[in-house]
């Protein structure tokens, strides 16, 4: 991994990203705070099941309280994100997953631990990580040239789908060997190493207006009243929405339904994820390419047409060697294009996004949390409403002007900023 530890970073017009220290240290410290939480994704329900005797129903209820947060904190976030310092918004989050998280193995130890607990800790992490994030995506376009920016979430898609499939596979190591609760020791750590990383990151951010007596409330409504003021941002936002919602539904339940109705055995889904991270790889790495060959409006709308499609064979699956083969194949050409689709509809709204409004533009695309259904509904029907449902970003892209662009567009122009009426929401 990158160390942190660099000299100054070189200027953001440079033609090597690798050469651009910021970068490289904002880069090594998203992709920590990536595999933390990956392995708190895995070890929370599984601590549940194996120490606690959780059912179902309270595995459900534990990951659907995981998922609350970004609903309900995303813009409070990403104003918060505008108003103060994102590197120490950033650092605050990741130093408060650290603390909240250390809790489980210590609790562990000494016999203490609940359910109660991990539900809290599920919060409590949740909320961290929306302040974290909400900073993070909207401090990028600040660290480096407009010409960078697509090649930069490039790199950044790319690391991100390494250590997501990487550490799911240590994550399981970790959990097998040292038991889940002792294995969340390295997610505390790559939470420390992202506080630390992003900590050393040198670029000055751009300039904020001072807050004042201003309420958040109204930098909220200013903010959703400038993406609505702007036709694509507008759609792009509705899509990661709606994608946001749907994933809910699906990323809960996927694994769970694999593993009953098709009878895939662990090493069958490990290597069925590992060829899926493959394909998301690819998808990060070529996306700029795809994107200058075929346009950018184009690639976003073929990642999410792609993705309700790939859940047909999910739903038709039964056992058998060709069945799982077919699901990995699907698998990987999903995640390829929806990796592909999300460099380039970050990088376009990062671009038309005026510097003031990054974290809550970013924000407002976070919606209500879907993993509930899960305890209303089966399995199976949940992921063909999921399925039915992701059909709707492609409705909304091809009925907006993103299905014509082609190249990247100017940035937006600065002066024109609508203003915030009192005790707006």
């Amino acid at each position: 991994m990158t160390s942190c530890a660099e000299p100054p970073s070189t200027s953001s017009s440079s033609t090597s990203l690798w050469r651009h220290h910021d970068f490289r240290r904002y880069l090594t410290g998203q992709t920590a705070s990536v595999a933390g939480t990956s392995i708190t994704q895995m070890a929370l329900p599984v601590l549940a099941v194996l120490h606690l005797d959780a059912t179902t129903a309270q595995v459900a209820w534990l990951t659907f309280l995981g998922q609350l947060p970004p609903a309900l904190l995303a813009l409070h976030g990403g104003a918060l994100a505008d108003r103060y310092s994102k590197r120490r918004q950033m650092i605050a989050g990741d130093l408060v997953s650290a603390a909240v998280l250390v809790t489980v193995p210590v609790s562990a130890a000494l016999g203490a631990m609940t359910l109660s607990q991990l539900m809290i800790v599920a919060v409590v992490q949740g909320a961290a990580s929306v302040l974290h994030d909400a900073a993070a995506i909207s401090l990028l376009p600040s660290l480096v040239d407009r010409s960078l920016i697509q090649r930069s979430n490039s790199r950044v898609g790319a690391l991100f789908a390494i250590a997501a499939t990487a550490v799911s596979h240590l994550g399981a190591a970790l959990t097998a060997v040292l038991g889940p609760a002792r294995a969340m020791i390295g997610d505390v750590a790559s939470y420390l190493i992202s506080a630390g990383c992003t900590a050393r990151i040198q670029a000055r951010e751009p300039a904020r207006a001072r807050p004042d007596a201003r309420r958040l409330g109204e930098e909220i409504g200013e903010g959703l009243r400038y993406v609505r003021g702007d036709e694509r941002l507008l759609t792009l936002t509705l899509v990661n929405a709606t994608t946001s919602f749907t994933l809910g539904l699906l990323n809960t339940l996927w694994a769970l339904y694999l593993f009953h109705r098709p009878a895939a055995s662990p090493t069958a889904f490990g290597v069925i994820m590992g060829v899926g991270g493959v394909g998301s790889l690819a998808g990060a790495l070529l996306a700029p390419r795809i994107a200058s060959r075929i346009g950018i409006g184009p690639t976003i709308i073929i990642g999410f047409a792609v993705s309700p499609l790939a859940q047909v064979p999910l739903l038709l699956a039964g056992p058998g060697r060709g069945w799982q083969i077919a699901l990995a194949g699907t698998l990987a050409v999903q995640l390829f294009w929806a990796t592909a689709a999300g460099v380039s509809q970050r990088s376009l709204r990062q671009i038309l996004c005026d510097p003031r409004f990054q974290g809550r533009m970013q924000a407002a695309s976070t919606t209500v949390t879907a993993g509930a259904l899960a305890i209303l509904l089966d399995v199976r029907t949940v992921l063909a409403v999921g399925a039915i449902l992701r059909t709707i970003p492609v409705l909304l892209l091809l009925a907006s002007p993103v299905r014509a662009l082609r190249t990247m567009p100017n940035p937006p122009d600065t002066k024109a900023v609508p203003q915030a009426r009192e005790g707006s929401l």
